[in-house]
């Protein structure tokens, strides 16, 4: 299993948020090369790197991003305001191994399906954050776009039939429920995936507090997991996290 060490950026500072959630930010005085150095040397191969200046709207920070993955023996994926192919030719020029699409997949799978055609399904994540809602009286589990803001009242594995008939190899799917809140990750839901589309390389994100919660997604058959406020608040070591994660 894949450990994905994370990264949030504003304005070049490294923070997390809580359920997505801008007036629930911790800030950290690390910065983000030398985060991302630091992880490298751990034994880290792979970073996640979220840029949240790019998902609200503003310039995105490409330079400092190109930074990150120029570091030796270290490979970035990244998303944040990713809204046409151009935002993913820039992302990829700029050393990015793999870009994040998130909304864009919820509002226009069509968009996005070209773009696995086009890019090929190697270099595209799709990142679907998801709700747990109830709907005529059955529970489902919806994305949400714009930042967590909006539900989408589409349903997740409506959604993923398409894209994986569409050939999609790369899923990366939040809880936003339990995302910065170090309560453990969901999985139920991880296991609902799995048993429905096993050829998917899926990733976990949200509630990762222990090293416990790496061993019970390694034994769902996830295949990566993102590590972000437990890293940064030391609750266990990146060595630790990759040696629980190793075969």
């Amino acid at each position: 299993m894949i450990i994905y060490p994370a990264i949030d950026l504003i304005e070049g500072a490294c923070v997390r948020l809580q359920q997505g959630d801008f007036q629930r930010q911790s800030d950290y005085a690390i910065g983000a090369v030398e985060l991302a150095q630091s992880y490298a040397e751990a034994g880290a191969d792979w970073l996640h790197v979220v840029d949240l200046d790019a998902a609200r709207g503003r310039t995105a920070q490409l330079a400092l991003i190109a930074k990150l993955s120029s570091i030796d023996g270290l490979q970035v994926q990244s998303g944040g305001g990713v809204r046409s192919s151009r935002d993913i030719e820039q992302r990829l020029q700029a050393g990015i191994k793999r870009v994040i699409v998130g909304s864009v997949c919820v509002r226009q799978p069509h968009s996005f399906i070209d773009w696995l055609r086009h890019f090929g399904a190697e270099q595209l994540v799709a990142a679907l954050d998801v709700r747990q809602q109830v709907r005529h009286g059955s529970v489902v589990w919806e994305p949400a776009v714009s930042g967590w803001k909006e539900d989408s009242a589409i349903d997740l594995f409506a959604l993923l039939e398409q894209l994986v008939a569409a050939g999609l190899q790369h899923l990366l799917c939040t809880d936003i429920g339990r995302d910065g809140m170090l309560g453990g990750p969901n999985l139920e839901l991880y296991a609902q995936i799995r048993q429905r589309y096993p050829g998917l390389q899926l990733q976990a994100s949200g509630g990762v507090h222990a090293l416990t919660d790496l061993s019970a997604l390694q034994q769902l058959g996830v295949q990566g997991v993102i590590i972000g406020k437990a890293l940064l608040e030391g609750r266990f070591t990146l060595p630790q996290a990759l040696q629980e994660a190793s075969p």
